[in-house]
Parts: C-alpha cells; structure tokens; sequence
C-alpha cells in the first residue's frame, strides 16, 4: 500500500516542532510579534479579570502568560508539542496547557470559555468551517472570538512585488521557508479574501463585532528606527484582526 502524505496541518505541526527553540526567541523580540500583533490582540481583549480564556494555538505561551497576568484564567491549546514545551518552560507546571489540533475536536464541554483567543493560527487551516464550529461551540452564548490572521491585501502587495500574478479572490496554498536560530523549516499557509473570512465567521454563528488593522505601539520606532524611517505613523499592513461574539 502506498504510504500517505501528511496533511498540510501536520506538516504545520511537524514545521514548528523543528523549529520550537528559534521562533520563541524571534517571537519574543520581533517588530511583528512583540510590537504590533500582541499588544493589539491584548488591546482589544480589554479587561480580562476572572474571565475563562481558551488561548488557541498558544505556541510558546506568550500571550497566555500576559493575559495570566491581567487576571484571566487561561488554558492553552496547541498542535505542536515541541511548542507547548517551551510554554511550559515560561509558564510553570501549573500552567493548563494541551496537545489538540483545531482542525478537530476540542477537549473541552459546551460553553467552557467566555473568550477565545486564535492568535496568527486560523490562515494555517485550508477549511475554517470545522475549526470555528468547536470554537463556537466551546463559547459560552455571548462570549468572544479574537482572531488575527494574515492580511490579504498585505500577501497581495508581496506577491506584485515579486512579479507574481496576485490571487486575491482566490483561497490558495502558500508556502514560506523559516530560518530562525539556526533551524529551518517550511510552512503551509492558506490565503483567502475578506469576504471568505467574514463568510466563515458569519456561517459559523459569530457576529463581527470589530474589523481593526491597529499601528504598532509607540515604541516600536525607537527600537527598528529603520522599518519606520520612511513612515510618518506606526501602521502597517501585516495582520488584521476581528473580535467576534457567539450569537
């Protein structure tokens, strides 16, 4: 019998497990990460105190640990068990961290969060459907679905830049190669346009609560002066972000 190839999910999976060690070290420090797609996915998660918060694709626990420390009680979910290692390695023993893969089921109850996080995971996926139904359904009725993903018209700026035919319209497979602390790694990205993802949020149950493309914080000029000699503010395009309540 001929051996099957792995999905596109498990060689996300397999990518970011070689490569666990250098992108917690890049994540922990980059203009992307700790300047801009953080502090605004922590902006608009707003006062969190007491609230029960499902960091999906918690990766190295970043995220969960500032939310943690705003008062929230957060359990973290990733693919990648070499990620979830050096989430433990930040969090602690006591740190609610699991291996589970949003493309399917979720181990938890109906109603078991009143937010979820899904930080920069969502464009990994080809079908957002299943994965924002278990989302949806571990939501209590009027809880929150925080999501950032690659911007589209970002992906269609790069690919006139390098002389491709840009695909806006069309929900395609895009692979980038990793170099970070001396590992290598490849990984699978799934594009689509804003009206794919608003249709998928919308079919799912969510109600779109807010559409933001936020400026990087203050201090990011200081620390990469270069990236922003040319700019007169702090946006860029990079990532968009939704905030999303379960009808």
């Amino acid at each position: 019998m001929a051996r099957m190839s792995a999905t596109p999910e498990k060689r996300v999976k397999a990518a970011y497990d070689s490569i666990a060690e250098g992108y917690t070290a890049e994540n922990e420090t980059s203009l992307v990460n700790a300047y801009y797609e953080r502090p605004a996915m922590l902006e608009l998660a707003g006062d969190v105190t007491g609230r029960r918060i499902l960091d999906a694709g918690c990766g190295s626990g970043p995220l969960f640990s500032a939310l943690r420390d705003r008062g929230a009680v957060v359990t973290g979910v990733d693919a990648s068990a070499g990620m979830l290692e050096m989430a433990r390695r930040r969090l602690g023993p006591d740190a609610d961290l699991r291996v589970a893969d949003l493309a399917g089921p979720l181990p938890f109850p109906d109603g078991a969060f009143d937010d979820v996080i899904a930080s920069l995971v969502l464009h990994y996926l080809e079908d957002w459907g299943p994965a924002l139904a278990e989302l949806r359904r571990v939501l209590r009725p009027g809880g929150r679905l925080l999501v950032s993903v690659d911007h589209p018209f970002a992906i269609t700026l790069v690919q006139y830049a390098a002389g491709e035919k840009p695909r806006y319209f069309e929900t395609r497979n895009r692979i980038e190669e990793w170099h970070m602390g001396g590992q290598t790694a490849r990984l699978s990205f799934w594009d689509r346009p804003l009206h794919a993802m608003t249709a998928a949020f919308t079919e799912a149950g969510f109600r779109i609560g807010v559409i933001s493309e936020p400026p990087a914080v203050p201090e990011a000029r200081e620390v990469f002066p270069e990236q922003f000699r040319e700019r007169t503010g702090l946006s860029f395009l990079s990532f968009l972000f939704f905030v999303l309540e379960a009808a």
